[in-house]
């Protein structure tokens, strides 16, 4: 079965203080887009950045989950660090995701020059950020992710499949 990790960075969600909107927005997107048999691994945790990365590290390197989506911790406030987290865990990083989710978003609202989306891959896995807010969430998830099943092949992991109606990916003709 394929794995994909799921982590909602947020103080207030984490505390039960509110529903867990952004998270379930990530598995309704991805259950949309693909065709592949997968389950979610799941977390919802406080902004605190040894927490991210240690969930990072479980979901890549025991739970063997070739993609892991955050969302929230990414804007420039005190206790936004998913992407100094991600950073910390990941062998490369892949900042073009970061810069295509930040053009999309600034096509809506003249704030997404604030957010600090990034991607990196640890090992077998590419870990992707994004923000907080389920509407930019699908925004952003569906600029990146084309070329999210192709990177996964180049990394060694799993073949997804799309559902071509809904999301078309890029992988180069053999």
């Amino acid at each position: 079965m394929i794995k994909i990790g799921i982590i909602n960075v947020s103080d207030r969600a984490s505390a039960g203080v509110y529903e867990d909107i952004p998270g379930k927005a990530i598995v309704s997107t991805l259950n949309e887009y693909l065709t592949s048999q997968w389950e979610p691994v799941y977390r919802v945790i406080p902004d605190e950045q040894h927490l991210i990365s240690q969930a990072l590290v479980e979901m890549a390197d025991r739970e063997d989950c070739c993609l892991v989506v955050t969302c929230g911790g990414t804007g420039p406030a005190p206790r936004d660090v998913t992407p100094e987290a991600t950073e910390a865990v990941c062998y490369k990083m892949m900042p073009g995701f970061g810069e295509l989710m930040r053009q999309v978003s600034l096509q809506y609202v003249p704030t997404a020059i604030l957010s600090r989306q990034t991607a990196g891959i640890r090992g077998k896995t590419l870990i992707v950020n994004l923000p907080g807010k389920p509407s930019a969430i699908r925004q952003c998830l569906d600029a990146v992710f084309p070329a999210i099943p192709y990177c996964i092949d180049l990394i060694g992991g799993p073949f997804l499949e799309a559902n071509e109606t809904v999301i078309k990916v890029f992988r180069p003709k053999s």
